[in-house]
């Protein structure tokens, strides 16, 4: 996880495996499915969160503002 002490996009080390930890309206960085061999990291707001059970390995699922759907890597404070 990163961490940033700059004050506008701090990136908490909370964890995006627990959906206890999740909320709609809770900025976050995501994992596309089609972006998981590059790694690359989707930023939006949480709308909708799609996995049910309290945990997930590899992140919990959620549909951001936009559409997107993917697993949470992050959580932007």
């Amino acid at each position: 996880m990163r961490e940033y002490d700059d004050k506008k996009d701090e990136v908490s080390s909370m964890n995006g495996t627990e959906r206890a930890n999740i909320k709609p309206g809770l900025s976050v960085s995501i994992i596309l499915k089609k972006d998981q061999r590059s790694g690359k990291l989707t930023e939006g707001i949480v709308k909708d969160i799609l996995t049910k059970s309290p945990a997930h390995p590899h992140g919990i699922k959620v549909r951001l503002e936009g559409g997107q759907v993917g697993r949470v890597k992050e959580i932007i404070i």
